[in-house]
């Protein structure tokens, strides 16, 4: 009994000593032991966390849907940057607004040499018509452009490789005509007028040639049936009429 006796002695000794061994190895839980985290619980969002926006369509994504909720001109856009690339409207829009200026500029001056390589050959042969029927009337055109208000794309399209852009710009000019005796006949140099023009140019993207030509003049009145545009700039149209006046916005 005795032996007995101090076998559960020992044992429980023995037991005793082992919890305090674990217990000085393991340490005790205080509250404030930093928690083994949870491989399956959401991952905390820290101040350093990078926040993406959600991804949106592709463009190859619901092309169809996509090319059909395009307006007539932003389609007629895409058609052009497929054909070409390298086009830009906002940098057309640029060069055709320095385009214009140029034009109008001199075409008041009867530069020829200035216009034909900013021209088609109906729009130039047209141009070149009305300054010389200026020059034999000896008539001086007076154009100053005071201020250009807006210059936006109104028609775009691709017809075979041929791209056009279509324009129109609202501009403040003073117009007047004189004649050999400097009186003026036509318009009033002291008259400020609001100006629009519809103006269209082509390029064919195939060329190695980056500029755009000039290939038809015409104005709202034009659209309404009063004259047709077709590049005819010496009708009454943009660029000039017959006698000498290129605008109609008197």
């Amino acid at each position: 009994m005795e032996s007995g006796f101090f076998d559960i002695i020992l044992f429980a000794m023995i037991a005793g000593f082992l919890v305090l061994r674990l217990r000085s190895v393991l340490g005790r839980r205080t509250g404030h032991e930093r928690q083994r985290p949870d491989p399956y619980a959401a991952p905390e969002r820290g101040d350093n966390v990078l926040e993406f926006p959600e991804r949106g369509p592709r463009d190859d994504e619901d092309g169809a849907e996509g090319a059909a909720a395009q307006t007539p001109v932003a389609a007629g856009l895409t058609r052009i940057r497929i054909a070409d690339p390298s086009f830009a409207p906002e940098e057309f829009l640029a060069g055709a607004r320095a385009a214009f200026e140029m034009i109008v500029g001199a075409y008041a001056a009867g530069d020829d040499e200035a216009l034909r390589p900013l021209l088609d050959d109906q729009v130039y042969a047209n141009f070149k018509r009305a300054m010389d029927a200026r020059r034999a009337a000896h008539e001086e055109v007076q154009t100053d452009i005071e201020a250009i208000k807006s210059v936006d794309i109104v028609d775009a399209g691709v017809d075979g490789t041929v791209a056009f852009v279509t324009i129109k710009v609202v501009s403040d000019q003073v117009n007047a005509v004189r004649n050999a005796a400097g009186e003026v006949v036509e318009g009033n140099p002291d008259y400020i007028n609001t100006v629009v023009d519809v103006w269209t140019f082509a390029r064919d993207t195939r060329s190695d040639d980056p500029n755009w030509l000039l290939v038809e003049t015409r104005t709202p009145e034009d659209e309404d049936g009063e004259d047709g545009g077709d590049g005819d700039a010496g009708d009454g149209n943009s660029g000039g009429g017959d006698s000498g006046n290129r605008t109609s916005g008197e």
